[in-house]
């Protein structure tokens, strides 16, 4: 069984295994779940709402090569989204997936982004949350790219964490709301770090995607040629990819709605749960029904 309940899959991309945990009706409209960078994985970022959604809907969450449960991605692989956008179109094609509704979160948001863009006929409905890829701005500004530049200082941040709950506690707070630094939420996050060889593929991506021109990934000039209807969610008070991002696509996508949740940072998902769950299906069963509207 699945560590979010169900049943796992795992599929081969090109000699690496894929862990995809699937739930829900087998017939009932499919929904996939990307999760973000860092200490993530499927069973961080869509803990609280992958078992909520799977009442209603048939839904995949991916842990994404070199995280969770699936295999490190190949050295001789730069770990790009544009690696990650070739990944979900072969995990969909194993899978046997079409018409789907893709969600993301932070980098997540930037692959499925990137994916309906390239590949629209296979996406019905899209939903990213405090995405990457919406603008001109590297997360956490240019602190990050420096520290990103800067020779092991990830490696030592992310040592220091894996060492001591107490740090991976405090980092967690630098990223999310003080009011929603939950202990089981620290433990999930530990977890993660404290896997072999965790981090590895994050510092690697971190370096293709971060610098100090700006992020690799910008999408925002492709926004007005998004074809499917679209449900941005942030968190607001994210520090490290501003509300205004998120606030700045919806006005340009040809068909969005954006819904802000109230005292909350980068990780809605696992800050405001229940808040996130209920306006995901909320604009979902609109959408499905034709009677989509601004939430």
């Amino acid at each position: 069984m699945s560590q979010l309940g169900g049943e796992t899959r795992d599929i081969d991309v090109e000699g690496v295994t894929v862990r995809c945990h699937v739930d829900g009706p087998e017939d009932a409209p499919p929904v996939v779940l990307v999760h973000g960078a860092g200490p993530d994985a499927a069973g961080v970022s869509w803990k609280k709402a992958f078992p909520a959604l799977a009442g209603s809907y048939r839904t995949y969450a991916l842990d994404l090569p070199g995280y969770g449960e699936s295999d490190p991605v190949p050295q001789n692989v730069a770990p790009t989204t544009d690696f990650y956008v070739g990944v979900l179109d072969v995990l969909l094609d194993e899978l046997d997936l079409a018409e789907v509704t893709l969600v993301g979160i932070s980098k997540g948001g930037g692959i499925v982004l990137g994916y309906t863009l390239d590949r629209s006929d296979r996406v019905e409905r899209l939903v990213l949350v405090d995405s990457f890829g919406l603008g001109d701005r590297v997360p956490g500004g240019r602190k990050t790219a420096v520290a990103v530049k800067t020779p092991k200082l990830l490696e030592l941040s992310w040592g220091a964490m894996k060492k001591s709950r107490k740090v991976t506690k405090a980092s967690l707070g630098n990223v999310v709301h003080p009011e929603n630094v939950h202990e089981e939420f620290v433990d999930d996050v530990h977890r993660e770090i404290r896997r072999p060889n965790s981090g590895e593929t994050f510092f690697r991506f971190a370096r293709e995607e971060m610098h100090l021109s700006g992020p690799r990934t910008n999408y925002f000039d492709r926004i007005p040629d998004l074809p499917v209807a679209t449900l941005f969610v942030h968190g607001a008070e994210d520090h490290l990819i501003p509300l205004e991002l998120s606030e700045r696509a919806a006005r340009v996508a040809p068909a969005a709605d954006l819904s802000t949740i109230e005292q909350c940072g980068h990780w809605v998902t696992r800050e405001r749960p229940e808040a996130f769950v209920s306006r995901l299906e909320e604009w979902l069963e609109a959408e499905l029904t034709g009677d989509a509207r601004t939430l």
